[in-house]
């Protein structure tokens, strides 16, 4: 059966690291729901099209076209074997469709891994970002500090943090991300298929710790 993995964590838990270290070991595609969203968008499909008019109006896009996103992308050749999927679904209601859409498919969802960080660090791994106004280079005043403070070391312009990474919007884009995903979490954890990682591990340890647990390397 065609294997699946929806991969979850906050902002700031060092996903997207997360999700290239899974994909590479795996040889599963890495499908990021933003990027079919861009795409589709992009190219003006007839999907795309349909997107663009809810949003235009400041409307959500209804979970059905969505849905035929990810399934336009699933059927491609390099998903035979399955796909990682990232963004997608967002809530219950979404993952049900989706476990009917992949039933379809012929394939299943096999786990869902989620990296796990206490808000307090998630905080301090955004808010400490600074950007390099030149060419944006990224920067960290705790992790990956510039050698003379407030310039970049590739370019030597100045050093901005942008407003995503400001205190008050990391924490309310943390906040509503938990709150909206907890009945994703309740869910998955219920059916058995959640798989806890702790995230404020060192990055190589995470992937070892995630890939370990992954059914696919029992």
């Amino acid at each position: 059966m065609t294997t699946y993995i929806i991969l979850l964590g906050p902002p700031g838990a060092g996903k997207g690291t997360q999700a290239q270290a899974i994909s590479e070991t795996l040889r599963l595609p890495h499908i990021s729901s933003g990027d079919i969203f861009r795409e589709n968008l992009k190219k003006e499909t007839e999907l795309g099209k349909l997107a663009a008019g809810f949003m235009n109006k400041g409307e959500l896009v209804p979970d059905d076209v969505t849905i035929a996103m990810i399934r336009e992308r699933l059927t491609r050749s390099d998903c035979q074997a399955g796909a990682l999927l990232d963004g997608f679904p967002r809530t219950p209601a979404q993952a049900v469709a989706l476990s009917n859409m992949l039933e379809e498919l012929g394939g299943q969802v096999a786990a869902v891994p989620y990296i796990s960080v206490p808000e307090p660090v998630l905080i301090e791994r955004l808010t400490g970002r600074w950007t390099c106004r030149q060419a944006g280079h990224i920067f960290h005043e705790k992790y990956n500090p510039s050698r003379q403070p407030g310039r970049c070391d590739f370019d030597g312009s100045e050093l901005y943090q942008r407003e995503d990474d400001k205190a008050e919007t990391v924490t309310r884009r943390i906040r509503v991300y938990l709150e909206q995903t907890k009945p994703l979490i309740d869910y998955y954890q219920q059916l058995g298929c959640l798989i806890e990682v702790d995230g404020t591990l060192p990055i190589e340890q995470v992937t070892a710790n995630l890939l370990a647990a992954l059914p696919a390397n029992e």
